[in-house]
């Protein structure tokens, strides 16, 4: 009695039968389109169950459901993290930073441009009140924001392939309704090569007040309703809390800036104290999360060393799936997270998958098993904290 399969959209394969005295009838399905914004129940299970993407264009419109979702919920400060480029392609030795960041301002314009005409509310329908460009509640103008100026310049030189003389302000517009634009913007009528109190700020104002001496440097834009962050540093995301304390309810996106690896800059000198991880980043929801992490494990048998790799992949408000790379360019779902798992937890996942397989030996002997795993298997950041918001796990 054959199978038959739906695509339910994500890559996933939704399995019927159906059967007659006189014949098999299969039937295939592509396209279905996600439950609707108000089928609360029926977008988790969708999202929970959803693929990693197999292109950018479906990436794009995971990114784009994910976050529309989350806006419905009334979040406002959203993490979107991805790789921005092919493995293949940064794995090459000449992708340079600035590679990188030209592959994530155009896929922030793009994701920008989808946004604008969201509704706040969530609202999906056409008769909808809060779905006319008149209304309060609809992203009309979104901002793309580069640390610094002169950052802006290099990125909208790559962009647009004009030189700083061609540029003007009307090259910021690059699409209808999105602007790129700089977290810090100075006064034009300042012409100074140095201005010491951004050098202060950057050296020394990273204490608990960093977001009120950070005030006067930061300052929202006019008619815009929503920011995309992007190539942000650890020492540059105090700027971005300084936005949010004057927008609290204006959707901030943090757009590829890894924020498990700036997290992990916090408490050096110069850097932001690790207080700034319980009092505003664990407020970041990870609405589309999927990073992938690759191990190598020695064996006491042929082929003596297995490289194995899988990723962790959140799409809202999904759980947090733990995937195990087949080797034949898709993912096995091993296990669903409501809560998310740190990295050694998410690395304990895939080594038991493969152990339940018979890929690898079952134990070792008690110490070699201890020495493998250690005696603590979180960063601080993904301990329990008290002053620390559950957002960014949840």
């Amino acid at each position: 009695m054959p199978n038959n399969h739906i695509d339910n959209g994500s890559g996933d394969c939704l399995q019927y039968t159906t059967t007659s005295t006189t014949a098999t009838t299969t039937t295939q399905l592509y396209n279905v389109p996600p439950p609707s914004m108000k089928d609360v129940e029926g977008s988790k299970i969708y999202a929970s169950k959803q693929s990693p993407p197999s292109s950018f264009f479906q990436l794009q419109q995971d990114c784009l459901f994910a976050a529309q979702r989350a806006l419905q919920d009334n979040y406002r400060l959203l993490e979107i993290e991805f790789p921005p480029l092919p493995a293949s392609v940064l794995e090459l030795d000449d992708v340079s930073a600035y590679d990188v960041a030209q592959a994530n301002l155009n896929l922030a314009v793009e994701f920008s441009k989808g946004m604008v005409g969201v509704s706040l509310n969530g609202n999906d329908s056409d008769n909808s009140e809060d779905s006319s460009q008149d209304s309060p509640n609809v992203i009309k103008n979104v901002a793309i924001l580069l640390p610094d100026e002169d950052e802006k310049c290099i990125a909208i030189e790559r962009y647009s392939g004009k030189s700083r003389d061609q540029v003007n302000e009307d090259t910021y517009n690059v699409e209808p309704g999105v602007i790129v634009s700089s977290l810090r913007r100075g006064d034009p009528n300042d012409d100074r090569l140095i201005k010491p109190e951004q050098t202060f700020l950057n050296l020394f104002g990273m204490g608990d007040d960093s977001s009120k001496n950070r005030a006067d440097a930061v300052k929202p834009m006019d008619g815009i309703d929503m920011y995309v962050i992007i190539v942000a540093s650890a020492q540059e995301l105090p700027d971005v809390e300084a936005l949010s304390d004057q927008l609290p309810n204006v959707p901030i996106i943090f757009y590829n800036l890894k924020l498990d690896v700036l997290r992990g800059d916090l408490g050096a000198p110069a850097f932001p104290p690790k207080s700034f991880q319980d009092r505003f980043l664990s407020k970041v929801k990870p609405v589309y999360y999927l990073r992938t992490r690759q191990y190598s494990r020695s064996l006491a048998t042929p082929p003596f060393l297995m490289n194995y790799q899988g990723c962790l992949f959140r799409s809202y408000p999904g759980q947090y799936q733990t995937l195990l790379d087949t080797g034949t360019g898709s993912y096995r779902r091993i296990v669903g997270n409501d809560i998310r798992p740190g990295l050694g937890e998410f690395k304990e996942e895939l080594t038991q998958a493969l152990k339940d397989e018979g890929v690898l030996p079952q134990s070792e002997g008690g110490a070699l098993d201890f020495l493998r795993v250690g005696y603590k298997t979180t960063t601080w950041w993904e301990d329990e904290r008290p002053e620390a918001y559950m957002e960014w796990r949840t």
